[in-house]
């Protein structure tokens, strides 16, 4: 959809029904619900995982920089400023791109197949992908990127009245944005609307536990299993995304991974086989990994797409490894896009694209061989 039309069917959203509108009188620094603005009009709020040092300085504890922020500065992420010694976010309820989503585009293939969520986003990102679908938001500042002033009660309601059953923190990067994907997620829960979480898994252990219970589902952008890319390509570090993920499966909330695959940088057999038998052994056989399909964007468009030979050989060293529900993205139509039951081989769950064709589960189990198959059903 084109820019204006998303400002558009977001307002009617935001604006449709009683209760919507101008925020309670004495709070006018606050702009209008659904009002689009720059970002650096939404009122900042004092971060909640931080620490304050000497000399009006802080320490973030959110993400692995670790940022140490002088007065007056940001962090890496951009969109956290240290003001006087307190350190504050500046894009709770400032949603830079609202929109409503198949489950399937997330991709989350084993929540809820056919519903859509409610998926939101603020600017920054912590990290710098040089291969960032998004980075038109994710690589700026708040102050940057225009924002509908969205907080969280009023993305809670705008999901409901979408009949969407899900919120999904997306497209840029949630944890820059992480006091607003908790507050969304508790006021979703209060209208039995679930959230789900589509990140690069690059944050500290205290802020994920935290936030953990509040969720459905968490999808982790696992970008490569070497060290070496995560530095040169990603501008971050491999092991703190492994243990994220050692604890989003251990907290029992729904996890899957996805991996883009890009020529030459993190396609190598000995690489996905690596990583294929790090989940299983890890994580466990269950944990649905998508192996996705590379195109050239932002710093990276010298690559070609990734050749689907490539997303077949890795789909087959993946089921090799022992990953039972391994899948390949952004190839429409192709047979690794459905869900087949681990035991008999029957087909479950049918999709072409971001479309269910079909959906044979009975009760979240094998309806051939009564097998169950573990994902958010209902």
């Amino acid at each position: 959809m084109s820019g204006d039309l998303d400002r558009r069917r977001l307002l009617s959203l935001a604006c449709a029904g009683a209760g919507f509108g101008l925020l309670a009188r004495g709070l006018e620094s606050e702009p209008v619900v659904g009002a689009t603005v720059a970002g650096d009009q939404i009122p900042a709020r004092e971060a909640s995982w931080y620490r304050k040092l000497e000399e009006k300085r802080v320490a973030c504890q959110l993400c692995p920089r670790a940022c140490q922020v002088a007065e007056a500065e940001t962090g890496g992420c951009g969109v956290r400023e240290n003001r006087g010694g307190v350190y504050h976010t500046l894009v709770w309820g400032a949603a830079c791109a609202v929109h409503v989503d198949p489950i399937e585009k997330k991709p989350f293939f084993h929540v809820l197949p056919g519903q859509r969520a409610l998926s939101f986003a603020t600017a920054g990102c912590n990290v710098e992908c040089k291969f960032c679908q998004n980075w038109e938001i994710s690589q700026f500042r708040a102050e940057q990127v225009k924002a509908v002033y969205l907080p969280p009660e009023e993305l809670a309601k705008a999901a409901r009245r979408a009949g969407a059953p899900l919120l999904s923190a997306t497209y840029s990067e949630p944890v820059v944005f992480w006091e607003y994907v908790r507050d969304a997620a508790q006021a979703g829960r209060r209208l039995g609307i679930r959230s789900t979480v589509v990140s690069n898994g690059y944050i500290q252990e205290q802020p994920l536990r935290e936030v953990l219970p509040l969720l459905a589902a968490f999808k982790v952008d696992l970008k490569a299993f070497r060290e070496q890319f995560y530095r040169d390509l990603v501008r971050g570090e491999l092991k703190p995304v492994l243990r994220a993920l050692e604890i989003i499966r251990a907290s029992g909330v729904w996890l899957e991974i996805v991996v883009l695959l890009i020529p030459t940088l993190n396609d190598s057999e000995a690489e996905v086989r690596d990583l294929a038998r790090w989940v299983v052994r890890t994580l466990g056989p269950e944990v649905p990994v998508h192996f996705t399909r590379f195109h050239p964007t932002y710093r990276l468009t010298n690559l070609r797409a990734t050749p689907v030979a490539t997303l077949d050989r890795a789909w087959a060293i993946a089921k090799a490894e022992g990953l039972q529900f391994a899948y390949v993205g952004n190839v429409p139509g192709h047979a690794g896009e459905s869900t087949v039951c681990p035991g008999c081989g029957e087909l479950l769950i049918e999709r072409a694209g971001f479309q269910v064709l079909s959906n044979r589960l009975h009760h979240g189990a094998c309806p051939a061989c009564h097998r169950t198959i573990p994902g958010v059903w209902v």
